[in-house]
């Protein structure tokens, strides 16, 4: 297109969030403490730090929490705590993903919309260990350089609702045909 042409499209390259992905889960630990236990008096998840790495066509989120359990044993006449740090890895598929992003400069985040709890904890069938329930789920997004296509115009100011405009791009109409133009704004 032209210079001469009233209206023009531009390619602006800029860093955006090309992929996003929610992931709740339910997992169980099995925790020995040093007694066998009686009754489960309370059950706490503590100090959960966590980070993110791209992996594939997902985003791994990487933690550790402690897991903190009261129990009664000794025929419930003694109480003590058992602790125990549990590790884990949690993969987070991405259900959306642009595929023209530029993977060099990938960056990515986690967020835990819900943080590990423990929603149920009981002594074990043999009676020598306490299984939990833990629930949590993370955000994840990454985000990374990629193009987006504007519409650049003469004018500087003005309403330009009542207006129509001719888009024509010739032979790269295809390049943007997966393009997800929801999360795009008007701010004109």
């Amino acid at each position: 297109m032209s210079l001469s042409h009233k209206h023009q499209c531009r390619e602006i390259i800029t860093k955006a969030i090309c992929g996003k992905g929610r992931k709740f889960s339910t997992v169980t630990h099995t925790v020995t403490p040093p007694n066998n236990p009686t009754s489960i008096l309370g059950a706490w998840i503590i100090n959960h730090q966590y980070e993110a790495v791209a992996a594939g066509d997902g985003i791994e989120v990487i933690g550790t929490y402690d897991v903190n359990i009261w129990y009664s044993y000794d025929k419930n006449s003694q109480t003590d705590v058992a602790k125990e740090t549990v590790s884990y890895v949690e993969r987070v598929p991405l259900s959306y993903l642009d595929p023209k992003h530029r993977a060099s400069t990938v960056e990515v985040s986690a967020e835990a919309t819900q943080e590990p709890s423990c929603v149920e904890a009981s002594v074990s069938s043999n009676g020598t260990s306490v299984i939990l329930r833990v629930e949590r789920e993370y955000a994840v997004e990454l985000i990374a350089e990629t193009k987006v296509v504007v519409k650049v115009c003469s004018h500087h100011h003005g309403d330009y609702e009542d207006k129509e405009f001719d888009y024509v791009l010739g032979d790269e109409v295809d390049d943007y045909q997966d393009l997800d133009y929801e999360g795009l704004e008007d701010e004109l």
